[in-house]
C-alpha cells in the first residue's frame, strides 16, 4: 500500500461500510496490529480532521501511554458495557466490539450515528501509531488518496 508522500502516513487500504453494516479491515493492518488475536477490539473516535474511528485491542492499549482509559473505566476494560455502546472519556468516545478471526466487524446504526458515518462510505485505513490504526472518513489524507495515481485496495 502507498505512502502518500515522503515521510507521510502509511495507508493500508480502504474499507467500505457495507449494507449489512460490516467493515473488513485490510489484511496488512490485521497482521501488523495482530488485531484479531483477542476476539474483541476497542474503537474510539478519530481526530477532528480525519473523523472515523481508531482501532486497537486490550494488549496494545493497556500498557500504552494512553492506557489510563482502561484503568479509569473498568467496565470498558472488562467488556461489561453493552457491545458497541460508547462512553465519553477526555474528549473522545470509546466502545468495544467483537471482531472475527479474519478482521471483520459489524457496526450498528447507533454506532454509525455516533461516529458520523453512513453505509457506503469508504474509510481510509491509516497507520497512526503503534497502539492503533485509524479508519479515516474525511480530511486531507482522503483527498490525497482520491487523487493518488497508484492502486489502493478496497476491502
Amino acid at each position: 500500500m502507498p505512502q502518500m508522500n515522503k515521510g507521510g502516513k502509511f495507508i493500508f487500504g480502504k474499507s467500505k461500510i457495507r449494507e449489512n453494516l460490516q467493515v473488513q479491515f485490510p489484511p496488512q493492518a490485521i497482521k501488523e496490529y495482530n488485531i484479531c488475536s483477542e476476539g474483541k477490539v476497542y474503537l474510539f473516535t478519530g481526530a477532528k480532521a480525519t473523523g472515523g474511528f481508531c482501532v486497537t485491542r486490550k494488549g496494545l492499549l493497556e500498557p500504552s501511554k494512553i492506557g489510563n482509559i482502561l484503568k479509569d473505566t473498568q467496565d470498558l476494560k472488562d467488556y461489561k458495557l453493552p457491545e458497541g455502546e460508547f462512553i465519553d472519556y477526555k474528549g473522545r468516545k470509546y466502545c468495544w466490539i467483537n471482531i472475527s478471526k479474519d478482521g471483520l466487524i459489524e457496526l450498528t446504526e447507533k454506532m454509525l450515528e455516533v461516529l458520523e458515518l453512513s453505509i457506503g462510505m469508504e474509510l481510509l485505513s491509516i497507520r497512526s501509531s503503534d497502539i492503533a490504526f485509524t479508519m479515516g472518513a474525511k480530511g486531507p489524507l482522503l483527498e490525497k488518496a482520491e487523487n493518488y495515481q497508484g492502486t489502493i485496495d478496497v476491502y
